[in-house]
């Protein structure tokens, strides 16, 4: 009876090391679940704060590109109206359109840091400036050649002799008119960007994800131009995706300035000058849509329309 009783004793304890072992296993395997958790949610916020940051900083640029385009349409409509006139003004119309290319270049930068955003949009301002002062300049030139004209032609009425004088100037009047209507060109007052997804009944549905969108929509309105030519005009588009590349053929090729430059495709719309809105579609044939910001410039008369972007999730 008493060596049955220790040979119980002998086989329960031999069963505790295996409980032992077991819990030890179940406790490193909940040590390493939770590891995993915590190392996912701290890559989730580190990817999520990234995203957000250059998302922002694609809106700052966008929001900077469209001020320059602003000022370099004054600089047109300010060259429309007589810039030639003075050698201060062509000087100051020319270091304006350096330093918008200059801004340009900068803003195309991806790894711009805080410090070099926030000097773009001092730049940007002090351009501003300039260009408003040089409005202010060409205003009272014009008004100045109005009172000239108004004593020339006073003079006309006393002076026959200087008939042919008045003649000539009236000539080259008429000379750099012409030039100014060759010179303008049109501009876009709004532009969107949207992404569309084609379903299979043909209808098209607004989408953001990249991997869904089959097409670009490009929806921009016109802005009036008492000086740009009405009717047929070629529409020049450049997009440029998300790792900044531009996606064109090296054979197609336009001019800006006399710079030859490649585009992605053109399309030609009818300017009637009444605000009209218009719409163009673009699918990428040889590469599906990527996620990031993909940008769209206009261009119409050897001159830029517009921009826009759009950043794809």
């Amino acid at each position: 009876m008493k060596t049955e009783v220790k040979h119980t004793e002998k086989t329960v304890s031999s069963q505790e090391p295996v409980v032992k072992r077991d819990n030890s296993k179940i406790y490193f395997f909940i040590l390493a679940i939770a590891a995993l958790l915590a190392t996912n949610i701290y890559f989730y916020v580190k990817y999520k704060s990234s995203g957000e940051k250059l998302y922002t900083v694609t809106l700052q640029k966008e929001n900077l590109q469209i001020e320059i385009d602003r000022i370099e349409a004054e600089l047109d409509n300010i060259k429309a109206e007589g810039i030639s006139s003075t050698a201060a003004l062509v000087a100051a119309e020319q270091s304006a359109r350096q330093k918008i290319e200059e801004l340009r270049r900068n803003l195309e930068n991806k790894g711009l840091t805080d410090g070099q955003m926030e000097s773009a949009r001092q730049e940007v301002l002090a351009l501003k400036g300039k260009v408003s002062t040089m409005k202010d300049d060409v205003t009272a030139l014009r008004i100045k050649n109005q009172m000239l004209a108004e004593a020339n032609s006073q003079l006309v009425q006393q002076v026959k002799d200087s008939e042919g004088k008045v003649n000539a100037v009236q000539a080259e009047k008429q000379v750099l008119t012409d030039k100014i209507v060759k010179a303008s060109s049109i501009k876009v007052s709004n532009i969107h960007l949207i992404g569309v997804e084609e379903k299979k009944n043909g209808s098209l549905e607004n989408e953001t994800k990249a991997k869904r969108i089959d097409k670009l929509q490009i929806d921009f309105t016109v802005a009036d131009n008492p000086l740009a030519e009405m009717g047929k005009k070629d529409i020049f588009v450049r997009i440029i995706n998300p790792k900044g590349n531009l996606i064109a053929y090296s054979e197609d090729l336009f001019y800006v300035h006399g710079e030859k430059l490649q585009y992605t495709f053109k399309e030609e719309i009818n300017f009637t000058n009444n605000g009209q809105e218009y719409q163009m579609m673009w699918a990428d044939n040889d590469h599906k849509f990527q996620k990031g910001a993909y940008t769209v410039l206009l261009y119409a008369d050897n001159s830029i329309m517009g921009r826009a972007s759009l950043v794809l999730k």
